[in-house]
Formats: structure tokens, C-alpha cells, sequence
């Protein structure tokens, strides 16, 4: 009787994002507006964000894949039974088309973010953009990348501005619009449809699927192991944030900034009308 009124068995549709922030069509337009200036510039665009975090061991991974068996798995996710807890944090080279995903096994925390994109910049970034001296990274608005954590800020300052020499510049997608982030479906979904229904056994397996990702758009994934154990908890100061050299933008200035060598502060000034290269 329901199939002759045309029902059928449905799930839920995650659709609802709720009122949409005012400044949300602001703030892409202005992000556009960047992206566009450094690439005309010729300078590095990247997209940085956190992926779920999994456990590793016999825990089953959602979706399908060809197979003549499919594996057996522990029937509860408990995480007392899981070899460790990964932290995915991916940065994806907008210009270039590639990822570089840096599997955590600690916390998530704005120092690890930080010391993940500088490791990037460090190996693969001063590279591939050897005249660059300054970059745009595009990350959500919350996480360990968040716009309101003062220890992003800080140790972007400190790991990155100041040790490396080069200027970032960073926008954040409005609250609720982090699908948007190029990150997520240039990257993160590939490797979801790649490891779909694989058990993350290990470390090495993990590393090794996200390895062998390949789409036709020719995107080339790398994966690297951080032992590295990072305390949660940090504060930052009211004294040390009015140190740094960062500089509100006038369009959005909590989710638009940018963070110059050298620790004193200075004053908003529009950025909006001006090249990367002379910010």
C-alpha cells in the first residue's frame, strides 16, 4: 500500500543550516577577492583544515567498496580497543592541486596546526613557490584553526611569520559554510570515497590509503606520521596578543587578517583594494 502512494524507506537529509550569518555573501565575495589577487600575483593559495578524527584498529569505516568478503570488524567502537586516535590535518595547495595530509597522533591543537603548515612551507612550499613572500590560507571559522583562538594567532606569529620571514594573510569561511572550504571536497571527500568500508588497522594502513588516493583531476596526495605529543590547555595573554604584528582587515576583521614578521602592533587599515605582494 505505501509503495502503490509512492513512499519509500528514507533517511535523513542534513540540509538545514539555520539563518545564515549577515555578513556570510560579504565574506565570500571578499575571499574571492583575495584568491584573485594572489593568483595574479603568483603567490600561494592553501586550504587547511582538520578531518575526523579515527580510531585505528579493527573499527568499521563507513561505506562500500568491491570486494569478495567484507571484513570483520569490532561490533562496538570503544576507543579503550583502538591502537590510537588519528588527527588529520590536511593542507591542499590550491594553485598546484595537491594535498599533504600530516596524521597526528596527539591533540588538536592550534600549535599543531601551525607547526603542520610550516613543516609544509619548510618541504614543499618555499619550492614550489621560491619568490613567494606571502602567503593566503583559508581555514574555517572554529577548530584548531579557528578565527577566535588566540593561539593560532600566536603561533602563527611565532613558528611561522616570524622564524620563516613570510606574511600571511588569512580568511576564514563564515560560520556554518566550512563545505565551502576547497579542502573539503578537493581533498578530504577523495580520501572518505578511497578508504570507504577499509579498516583503519594501523597508522601505516591509514597513511597508505590516503597515499594511494587518485582522482582524474590528477590530484597528488602526500602523508606523513607526527609522533609529536602536543599539551592542551595553552593560554595566550592579553599582553602577548597586543604584541603581535597583525592587522585587522576593514571588510570582516574578525575573520579577515594579516600577520607580519615582527612582533608590535599595528593599526586596521583596508586591504581589501591592495596586491599580496605590497600588503
Amino acid at each position: 500500500m505505501l509503495k502503490n502512494l509512492d513512499y519509500s524507506l528514507k533517511a535523513n537529509l542534513k540540509r538545514l543550516t539555520g539563518k545564515p550569518h549577515p555578513d556570510r555573501d560579504t565574506q565570500f565575495a571578499y575571499i574571492e577577492q583575495q584568491k584573485q589577487a594572489f593568483r595574479e600575483a603568483g603567490l600561494p593559495i592553501i586550504s587547511v583544515d582538520t578531518k575526523k578524527k579515527e580510531l585505528i584498529g579493527r573499527f568499521k569505516n563507513p561505506g562500500r567498496r568491491w570486494c569478495q568478503q567484507a571484513d570483520a570488524v569490532n561490533a562496538h567502537d570503544f576507543e579503550q580497543d583502538a591502537l590510537g586516535k588519528a588527527v588529520p590535518y590536511g593542507v591542499y595547495d590550491v594553485t598546484n592541486n595537491r594535498g599533504y595530509v600530516y596524521v597526528g597522533r596527539s591533540a588538536d591543537t592550534p600549535q599543531f596546526a601551525v607547526e603542520q603548515v610550516a613543516t609544509w612551507w619548510q618541504t614543499f612550499g618555499c619550492h614550489d613557490f621560491p619568490e613567494a613572500k606571502c602567503l593566503l590560507i583559508l581555514c574555517d571559522a572554529g577548530g584548531s584553526n579557528g578565527y577566535r583562538a588566540r593561539l593560532w594567532k600566536q603561533q602563527l606569529q611565532a613558528l611561522f611569520t616570524d622564524q620563516l620571514g613570510l606574511e600571511v594573510t588569512v580568511c576564514h569561511y563564515p560560520t556554518g559554510a566550512s563545505k565551502w572550504n576547497p579542502i573539503e571536497h578537493r581533498l578530504f571527500g577523495p580520501i572518505s570515497v578511497n578508504w570507504a568500508a577499509q579498516p583503519l588497522v594501523t597508522f601505516e594502513k591509514m597513511l597508505a590509503l590516503i597515499r594511494g588516493m587518485v582522482t582524474e583531476t590528477g590530484l597528488e596526495v602526500e602523508a606523513f606520521l607526527v609522533d609529536k605529543v602536543y599539551a592542551t590547555g595553552l593560554k595566550v595573554t592579553d599582553a602577548v596578543m597586543s604584541s603581535l604584528n597583525l592587522v585587522h582587515h576593514s571588510v570582516c576583521p574578525k575573520w579577515n587578517y594579516t600577520i607580519r614578521p615582527g612582533s608590535h602592533r599595528m593599526t586596521r587599515m583596508n586591504m581589501c583594494v591592495r596586491q599580496p605582494a605590497v600588503i
